[in-house]
């Protein structure tokens, strides 16, 4: 499908962005035309603005209250604020684009708001779904559906609006490896006549499709801008520093060697897991017959296609969800004095040293005003002196690279410092095992190295780590076992 409306121009002129309660500019003194009809791929490290850039373009930054701009922001030379109805925006956090029960509605809300006629609209969701491959009946339930899913459906709505102006933030990074050629694919035929900006971290995906590669640099302003052959040729070494992923070179972690061989710390057998969905009397299983063990001192990859069950099979391994029918049977060196061997039995204060959990979407998890509180939350639990909370706090804000936003709102954070977080808190507690859903989604090439090091580092030192990933070079360099949800 392709969209009717005539490509959008975005200008910005000395713009800057700083959320409130913030010294650090997100975004300063940047200068940029993105002409009618140009494909842009936006590029920087984790930090460097461009989620806020895209929101400044979608005009959703808010008021004064929010925050504080500077220069001028425009679309088709009016204010960014002004042109909503010209630009269309899918964001990093698919959960906070759902709205509506159902499939249909959800991808027609838009439509509707822009006050498209009722028989186009339902001609356009058609077209939408087809086009994202989300192959759904429009009634299907929107909280049935997985992180992957979750994401084609908010691309669908954006698509369906058929904007001047499509702003992408990381718009694969939830998909498996073949739904993110398939999206891309879509979005390329559907902005054939549009302006088009995507913020992707999988480079490699995007960068045939673009005309122009723009990369901000941290500190404000533009780092690099042109021909994608020309800025990664160029601009290579500074890119790599600046943790820009380059197409051909992926960060490489050192590998010990020394994965350990211990016992299982868990054993899963004839598993069933699922969830049960409001008003229904049986849980919906979402994936069988599982046979895994986790093993102290080793790494578990879990894989599969978006809707196979995998985030389901994390948050049951995690205690965080029943299992359906099935074993799951933690060892009595994992269990310690917790009662029974079934993690689902114990209590939160219990799972907190025993299993941590770092969930797909970070914002799920994050309960305090500042980075640092939010790091002392378990250790407040579990009764710690300040003393030893500090000893903790303290090396893992330096460890992932969060020092300097030690005293600031969580909420506010980049997509990347947000998983950063969640990381450090569930380390926090020193947990004998840990479960992360997508633990490397939308880091640039720094800390995906930082990230990759730092599991295989809880590894060699004896933990049980378990990820689940579409990220094959993580399993690659990190993992010592690997399991297929929906494997035959």
């Amino acid at each position: 499908m392709t969209g009717s409306a005539a490509p959008a121009r975005a200008v910005a002129r000395g713009w800057g962005w700083r959320h409130a309660g913030r010294r650090r500019w997100a975004v300063s003194d940047l200068d940029l035309v993105i002409e009618p009809g140009e494909k842009v791929l936006l590029l920087g490290a984790s930090g460097s603005g461009k989620s806020t850039l895209l929101r400044g373009l979608a005009g959703i930054l808010g008021d004064a209250e929010d925050g504080e701009d500077a220069g001028e922001l425009t679309v088709d030379g009016r204010p960014a604020g002004a042109a909503r109805g010209r630009v269309g925006l899918v964001l990093q956090d698919p959960d906070a684009q759902v709205v509506l029960a159902r499939v249909g509605d959800d991808v027609a809300f838009g439509c509707e708001n822009l006050g498209v006629p009722r028989d186009e609209i339902w001609r356009r969701v058609d077209a939408s779904l087809e086009a994202v491959g989300l192959d759904l009946p429009r009634d299907h339930s929107t909280a049935a559906l997985s992180g992957g899913q979750k994401q084609r459906l908010a691309l669908a709505g954006a698509l369906a609006m058929q904007p001047g102006l499509l702003l992408l933030d990381e718009p694969t990074a939830n998909l498996d490896p073949a739904g993110v050629v398939e999206v891309r694919d879509a979005v390329v035929r559907a902005t054939a006549d549009s302006t088009l900006v995507v913020v992707e971290h999988r480079v490699d995906a995007w960068v045939d499709h673009v005309d122009r590669v723009i990369v901000l640099a941290e500190g404000g302003g533009v780092l690099a801008d042109g021909a994608p052959e020309a800025v990664f040729a160029a601009h290579e070494r500074a890119l790599t520093d600046a943790g820009v992923w380059v197409p051909g070179i992926r960060p490489e972690i050192a590998r010990s060697g020394a994965a350990g061989a211990g016992d299982p710390l868990l054993r899963v057998r004839g598993l069933a897991v699922g969830r049960r969905r409001f008003g229904a009397r049986e849980p919906t299983i979402a994936a069988s017959g599982i046979d895994l063990d986790v093993a102290a001192g080793r790494a578990l990859g879990i894989t599969g296609p978006n809707g196979a069950g995998k985030s389901t099979l994390a948050l049951t391994m995690a205690g965080l969800l029943p299992r359906v029918e099935g074993d799951l049977i933690a060892s009595a060196e994992l269990a310690g004095s917790a009662r029974g061997v079934d993690p689902a039995a114990w209590s939160s204060r219990e799972l907190l040293t025993r299993i941590g959990m770092v969930f797909q979407a970070p914002e799920h998890q994050l309960l305090s005003t500042t980075v640092r509180a939010e790091l002392e939350v378990g250790l407040r639990a579990l009764g710690l002196e300040p003393a030893e909370i500090d000893r903790r706090v303290s090396p893992l804000l330096e460890r992932l690279r969060l020092s300097r936003l030690a005293a600031v709102n969580p909420f506010t954070l980049s997509g990347g410092e947000k998983r950063r977080l969640t990381v450090a808190a569930a380390l926090a507690t020193r947990p004998r095992m840990l479960v992360l859903d997508e633990p490397t989604y939308g880091q640039d090439a720094r800390t995906w190295r930082e990230l990759a090091d730092l599991l295989a580092r809880l590894r060699d030192e004896g933990s049980a780590v378990v990820f689940v990933t579409h990220d094959l070079g993580l399993v690659d360099a990190v993992a010592d076992d690997r399991y297929a949800v929906g494997a035959p």
